[in-house]
């Protein structure tokens, strides 16, 4: 249910969401606690790290194998077991696979979209256990769980389980998980895959199914936003809103129509703001523009309608914008 607080905390490593968010960012700090991560930005301009490096999914389907383990010495057989091959995901030796126990061959992995479960058991170097979930499900390419997880389980095999051995860049990043993964931690994830089958019907959801699924993409790019990675902040902001604007076949009653266009404001005001971090200020004014069709006092979609026209000189729009702004809510800051 669309709710003002935040979910939890959750220790899974698989799931870095909500419950494993890194000490306050100077843009956290203004957090409106009525609106979770609807952040007005500071005047100050900073330049942004673009921390969005990964391909798309479609683009690591089939990876080219690279062999790191050492070759067989001579004399000792062609009947001797040969080593597992580390597979090396990206190509850039940061994310790697090795297959501990074959699978039920290639036509069993999972596709992009679908619903898997997999046995998990995440450690550090040092071999402490971190995470142990013996059920984790998650929508494969919906960036749900860890970016490791999402770009390696499908290549797993049905029943297949295998190690992953992923640079901090693919887990928890140079912010960590407090208490027990450090910053710029790697971890080792052992993993099985034991289950994949089509998510639901977005058609045939309830009005709280669909609440319920759409807050779990927007607090999933909540979770980004605060890492600063607002590629994939806005990648889960607009999953939310396929979700929220699928046609349904179930009634849904007044209450949970009115919830439902909550959460779809939430979702395109936050939307906005991880835009204007790109400077993607065309895409910033239509998100606005959006919530201003539902809200036309909404302060959050003025004062960034306001910035993106100011942004792009356009000073004589701007400022009637902002001074309406400014009028709703005189002691903003």
């Amino acid at each position: 249910m669309a709710s003002s607080r935040e979910e939890p905390r959750s220790s899974s490593p698989g799931r870095a969401g909500p419950g494993t968010e890194p000490a306050p960012t100077a843009d956290a700090t203004q957090l409106d606690t009525g609106e979770d991560f609807e952040v007005l930005e500071d005047e100050e301009e900073e330049e942004e790290e673009d921390l969005s490096e990964l391909p798309p999914l479609e683009d690591v389907g089939r990876p080219v194998p690279r062999e790191d383990t050492q070759p067989s010495e001579p004399g000792r057989g062609d009947t001797a077991e040969e080593p597992q091959e580390w597979l090396d995901v990206l190509g850039s030796g940061l994310l790697k696979k090795k297959t501990l126990v074959p699978g039920q061959g290639v036509d069993t992995r999972p596709r992009k979209g679908q619903d898997v479960t997999i046995r998990l058991k995440a450690t550090l170097e040092d071999g402490s256990v971190v995470e142990e979930d013996p059920a984790l499900t998650f929508t494969l390419g919906d960036c749900d769980v860890l970016q490791a997880l999402d770009l390696c389980v499908q290549l797993l095999e049905m029943g297949e389980t295998a190690l992953i051995v992923s640079d901090a860049k693919y887990c928890y990043g140079a912010q960590g998980r407090s208490p027990d993964i450090p910053p710029n931690a790697a971890l080792t994830l052992e993993v099985e895959l034991l289950a994949a089958q089509d998510a639901p019907d977005l058609e045939l959801l309830s009005g709280k199914e669909k609440i319920e699924l759409a807050n779990r993409k927007r607090e999933r790019g909540n979770y980004f936003y605060q890492q600063a990675d607002y590629v994939l902040a806005i990648n889960s902001y607009d999953i939310a809103l396929k979700v929220i604007g699928s046609s349904s076949k179930v009634d849904f009653s007044p209450e949970e129509e009115t919830e439902l266009l909550d959460v779809k404001v939430k979702c395109l005001n936050n939307l906005a703001a991880s835009q204007l971090k790109l400077d993607h200020y065309e895409a910033a004014l239509k998100s606005c523009n959006l919530v201003l069709e539902h809200q036309p006092g909404n302060i959050k979609a003025l004062f960034r309608k306001g910035k993106v026209l100011a942004q792009q000189g356009e000073y004589r729009e701007a400022i009637p914008i902002l001074k309406a702004a400014l009028k709703l809510e005189p002691s903003n800051k």
